[in-house]
């Protein structure tokens, strides 16, 4: 007998444990991974801090006297202009005197990110009490200054749903992808319980108009009286929430030389005679004088608080989505309705209503991104397949053009606090698209009587899976002011989208002739290609 015949068998038997093995170290190696998503026990955290009353503060005194003989009424201001509201941040900041609450889905480590925080902490090292919300999936490159910051004794910062490990964040997504998959969207911040800002920015470059990166056309409103108290107690049961985590259970505790280098870091942009532009823009800004004068242009009127319960993230929410709950609020539409949404993905449910409401006489008007102009491509693909069907059912579609807007060469001043090495410690993609401006606003009016103006947008993500904030405005003024923009400022710089013998057109006007594009502007091959398939693997419900 042959004397190889056993080395067959013996090869296979060593396969096999090859195979074992390898099994074995993969499996040894997810568990770990799963193991290292696992969030820490929250433990006692800190209630919130008692309210400062009317009386105690100065902006509490000039807000008071404003809201005088109003009633229940509110007093807004709509921050329409980039460099207008970090001037209202700057300013709340600086004159707070007691406390200081900020919820956000992104702070960015860029120019104005940095710039407010240290606004942040000079107000704490003058006695303000300080506490920071902040989502995990917009604060990446920023661990080391969050974490140093939240050692200062009267500052404290909370973590929303965070990631675990802590890089790269992608890495979560994969193994924990329902929970994660949930954010915290809301934009709001309060000084002394007396002023509030509620809207759709973010912290960062883009939606302030500073560096030569994209702008974010977007909304906010600031707020005086009985309004203010409802803004607090949201922010209070998120702050308490079980989704919000002590920034040192997740963070660790960074070096507090990290503080002095925060100072540091906005003095040199201070320096920087590109960011000195901006800053010397901000502080002409006429809100500030206004607001201390007591001439701030103010519209009175009934102002409701609309927030998601803050366990929608855990999907145990104990309300039903801010979104049925706000066009309850809001009132069926009987004669107007317009929309303006840099994200409107309305799915089949949406479609249904509007092609309803047209149908039945209601002039319906939406205003959202065209494909040139928005910063997320792939948003294009869940709202492009419910054009046809809107324009057939009488629905205008308005999609904003890329343009250049007049921003602020910011210089070398853009390289802020935020890690450069991890994700949006800089600021985001929007500085890939230089000086294009983005439609990021998130508003719309009904019977040019009642206005929302929030962090809600038209789209799943809004309805199922993130939680959301905004104000529903009873209040014509403000109302016919943003529902005249159809008839005036939105054609001039959006394509009206149209049915023309069947096809689709796209109108650009200008103010003195207009033009029917046959094709949809900036939408080229590859990118056709890649809508396509995300039409083909129905992932509108990600959008």
């Amino acid at each position: 007998m042959p004397r190889n015949v056993g080395v067959p068998k013996l090869g296979a038997q060593m396969g096999r444990r090859k195979r074992l093995m390898v099994a074995l170290v993969a499996g040894t190696a997810l568990l770990a991974l799963r193991r290292s998503t696992r969030l820490p026990a929250r433990g006692l955290c800190t209630a919130p801090p008692s309210r400062p009353k009317p009386d105690d503060t100065r902006l509490g005194r000039a807000a008071k006297a404003r809201v005088a003989y109003r009633g229940r009424k509110s007093g807004i201001h709509l921050l329409t202009d980039a460099q207008d509201a970090f001037a209202a941040r700057v300013l709340m900041a600086r004159q707070a005197e007691r406390t200081l609450d900020m919820q956000y889905y992104i702070w960015h480590g860029d120019l104005t990110g940095t710039l407010m925080l240290d606004e942040v902490l000079r107000a704490a090292e003058r006695g303000v009490r300080v506490r920071l919300l902040l989502d995990d999936n917009g604060v990446s490159g920023m661990d080391r200054i969050l974490s140093a910051m939240n050692r200062h004794p009267l500052i404290e910062i909370r973590i929303f749903n965070p990631f675990l490990p802590r890089f790269p964040k992608s890495l979560g997504f994969l193994l924990d992808f329902k929970r994660l998959n949930r954010r915290m969207h809301n934009k709001c911040m309060i000084a002394d319980n007396a002023v509030a800002i509620v809207g759709g920015r973010n912290i960062g470059d883009e939606y302030f108009g500073a560096g030569d990166g994209g702008l974010f056309t977007d909304l906010d409103a600031l707020a005086i009286g009985p309004v203010v108290q409802d803004v607090s107690h949201s922010f209070d049961a998120y702050w308490s929430a079980d989704s919000a985590y002590p920034a040192q259970s997740i963070l660790g505790r960074g070096p507090k030389r990290m503080l002095k280098r925060l100072h540091r870091r906005a003095a040199k942009i201070a320096a920087d005679p590109g960011a000195m532009e901006f800053i010397q823009r901000i502080a002409a800004q006429p809100i500030i004088a206004r607001f201390l004068t007591g001439n701030l242009d103010l519209e009175w009127g009934r102002v409701r608080v609309m927030a998601d319960d803050p366990d929608k993230v855990l999907g145990k929410a104990k309300d039903s989505p801010l979104g049925g709950r706000l066009f309850t609020a809001m009132g069926r539409p009987e004669t107007e309705l317009g929309i303006v949404a840099g994200y409107f993905v309305p799915g089949h449910m949406g479609i249904r209503h509007l092609t309803e409401l047209a149908r039945n006489g209601v002039n319906v008007s939406v205003m959202t991104n065209g494909y040139e102009a928005t910063d997320t491509g792939i948003v294009h693909a869940g709202y492009a397949p419910a054009r046809r069907q809107l324009l057939r059912a009488g629905v205008r579609l308005f999609e904003m053009r890329a343009y250049q807007y007049a921003g602020v060469n910011a210089g070398n001043s853009h390289r802020g606090i935020g890690s450069i090495w991890r994700g949006t410690g800089q600021g985001s993609t929007a500085r890939l698209r230089s000086r294009i401006s983005t439609l990021h606003a998130k508003t719309f009016t009904v019977d040019r009587k009642r206005l929302f103006i929030g962090s809600f947008n038209f789209d799943p993500r809004s309805w199922e899976l993130n939680t959301e904030i905004g104000f529903v405005v009873d209040s014509p003024a403000l109302a016919a002011r943003v529902a005249d923009a159809f008839e005036s400022a939105i054609p001039q710089c959006a394509y009206e989208v149209q049915l023309h013998h069947g096809r689709m057109q796209w109108l650009r006007r200008s103010s003195t002739d207009f033009e029917r594009l046959q094709h949809e502007p900036g939408l080229r091959l590859p990118a056709r290609a890649v809508l396509g398939t995300v039409r083909l693997l129905r992932l509108q419900w990600l959008l």
